[in-house]
């Protein structure tokens, strides 16, 4: 990742989008109706990375593509009445095998969680879901990746471990060999009294015995620890992942997501984001997002999809 992509969010996730073009990712985008989920869906098609099946009402989508100048003469297109009955109608083709990933348009992320969750539509697995956000931004100088900011609110010792896996995952899959994996508390020594510190022991003793594998562990480590090799020199710390982390992993959802939101907001960031632990990944965007951030997103669910073996 160059500096100058990240510090232009306009041109952010070049280099992802690069290597995951020319094998589009059949992609069913649920309720497509405003300006930014309908021409981020459709900038990623240009750029090669999906093939979009649009989900939603026929009018209110062509009504959408008319007034912003978007083409829909050779997008596949199937009606339905209102964004619940679009939810319902990707999680299902997903779970048939005739799509390869959903996306998020202008819907609720519980509202379309809520259909993925549904067990009749045969996208669960063993594996708990999770949200990662992958970070670009000109304060870091390579990737960042957060979880869970978006999915599991306050979650366990299981599923953080579940959590864990699929970051690593997600990281190797867009190219990193051995994520170094910080988790994050307010204090790098394990306190009693703060549940995450006793967490974060857990789960590296977890990655000792196998139970977590593919990247390198350690933790609790402060948000300064995790990031920042001064900070690490300052305190004495000798760590293989302190000051040099791929992925930082929360206590919580409001953890997660105000860390990837301030560094948007504050630190000049671009944020992609993917859920995982589905049987498709499932690229879910902030209604906010810019177009380029849809599009990094969009790569992001096609080299995952790719590296786990789930196109076909």
């Amino acid at each position: 990742m160059s500096s100058s992509a990240a510090s232009d969010p306009t041109q952010a996730f070049q280099e992802m989008i690069a290597k995951a073009k020319g094998k589009p990712l059949r992609t069913a985008v649920v309720h497509p109706v405003d300006h930014l989920s309908l021409g981020g869906a459709m900038d990623a098609k240009t750029a090669g990375l999906i093939e979009p099946v649009l989900i939603g009402p026929r009018d209110k989508i062509a009504s959408t593509a008319k007034s912003t100048g978007i083409d829909l003469s050779r997008v596949e297109l199937i009606d339905t009445p209102h964004s619940h009955a679009a939810a319902a109608m990707a999680a299902k083709i997903a779970g048939e095998g005739s799509v390869n990933a959903i996306m998020k348009g202008a819907i609720h992320t519980n509202e379309l969680m809520k259909a993925i969750i549904d067990k009749s539509n045969g996208l669960r697995t063993e594996r708990r879901m999770s949200h990662v956000f992958v970070m670009e931004t000109p304060a870091y100088p390579k990737h960042l990746m957060i979880t869970d900011g978006a999915i599991n609110i306050t979650p366990d010792l299981k599923t953080k471990r579940d959590i864990v896996q699929n970051a690593i995952e997600l990281a190797i899959a867009i190219g990193v060999p051995t994520p170094l994996v910080a988790i994050l508390s307010a204090t790098e020594e394990v306190d009693p009294n703060i549940p995450s510190t006793i967490d974060a022991a857990a789960l590296c003793k977890m990655a000792d015995r196998k139970q977590i594998v593919g990247g390198l562990l350690d933790g609790p480590l402060a948000f300064d620890l995790a990031i920042s090799a001064e900070a690490v020199a300052a305190k004495g710390m000798t760590s293989p992942v302190a000051g040099a982390a791929d992925i930082l992993v929360v206590p919580s959802l409001e953890a997660g997501n105000m860390i990837a939101k301030q560094l948007d907001y504050l630190a000049g960031a671009a944020a992609a984001g993917l859920v995982i632990g589905a049987k498709v990944p499932i690229i879910l965007t902030s209604r906010a997002d810019s177009a380029a951030e849809r599009v990094g997103s969009c790569a992001l669910a096609n080299l995952f999809a790719r590296a786990m073996g789930m196109t076909h």
